[in-house]
């Protein structure tokens, strides 16, 4: 089991799949959710791209080690070391909302070592995004639940009602063995809350995809097009049929924009 051990001793876990010299994507989770949730993105990304995943602190197979709570600048930095250990110079770095956080950090902060980002269903900082107060409760509640309790309660702010619940219980059957533990999601948690990057997206330089579901009930879409209008340049996308878990609800679509994404800026 590859991990990157960090300097202050956490042991990050890591994975690659896809040819060695492809353009490297790699792929940054939300919040207490494992790597193991891009399932529906990697092997369609694979075979044209060196696709690298990993834990973040708090999730996963890395699960709760030192550094709690866990910042973005943290988290940020860890992916950096990522890229390291796998040998890449630079990468398309694609990250779904507390990853699209991440995502925005390493752009924002080590500009040469990314060729474009993709910010999936994310915000600019918890002090600048529009949630719902059900949601708030949510996020706020979740930590007491059991992971199946919790996933349950989620579905109206995750998936579309249009996904079929097999789909969700494909998702958990993923999921819910590698589910946070308390501690992990709420070390996420407070770490994260924080963090702004909105007085600085003005001077984010690599390429940008901002996509976003029309009927995201955990951050929504306003979240997505605040993010858009304030980065010089990005592209906005606002997908149909699509709640939070938009890998999920609109699979096709999301792994066709980011391939499409990355061929495009990997001259």
């Amino acid at each position: 089991m590859p991990t990157v051990t960090r300097d202050d001793g956490a042991e990050i876990w890591w994975e690659a799949t896809g040819p060695e010299g492809a353009p490297a994507v790699v792929l940054v989770m939300g919040l207490g959710y494992p790597a193991a949730m891009w399932w529906r993105q990697v092997p369609a990304l694979a075979d044209r791209c060196r696709v690298i995943v990993l834990d973040n602190r708090g999730a996963g197979r890395t699960g709760d080690v030192v550094g709690a709570p866990y910042s973005v600048p943290m988290m940020a930095a860890d992916v950096l070391a990522v890229l390291d250990a796998a040998g890449e110079r630079r990468a398309h770095v694609v990250g779904i909302s507390m990853g699209g956080m991440i995502a925005q950090e390493v752009a924002l902060a080590h500009p040469e070592r990314v060729a474009s980002v993709v910010l999936l269903a994310t915000h600019p900082g918890a002090a600048h995004a529009t949630f719902r107060p059900e949601a708030t409760a949510l996020l706020s509640s979740r930590a007491s639940w059991t992971p199946q309790e919790a996933a349950e309660a989620s579905i109206p702010f995750n998936y579309a009602a249009t996904t079929p619940r097999e789909a969700m219980e494909d998702d958990w059957a993923v999921r819910l063995p590698l589910a946070t533990t308390p501690a992990g999601y709420l070390a996420q948690l407070a770490g994260t809350t924080p963090w702004t990057s909105l007085d600085r997206l003005s001077g984010l330089q690599p390429p940008a995809l901002v996509v976003h579901g029309a009927d995201d009930a955990l951050i929504p879409v306003e979240n997505g097009r605040l993010v858009a209008r304030s980065i010089p340049g990005s592209e906005l996308v606002v997908l149909a049929d699509a709640n939070h878990v938009l890998t999920t609800d609109q699979t096709a679509a999301v792994n066709a924009l980011i391939l499409d994404w990355v061929a495009r800026h990997s001259a």
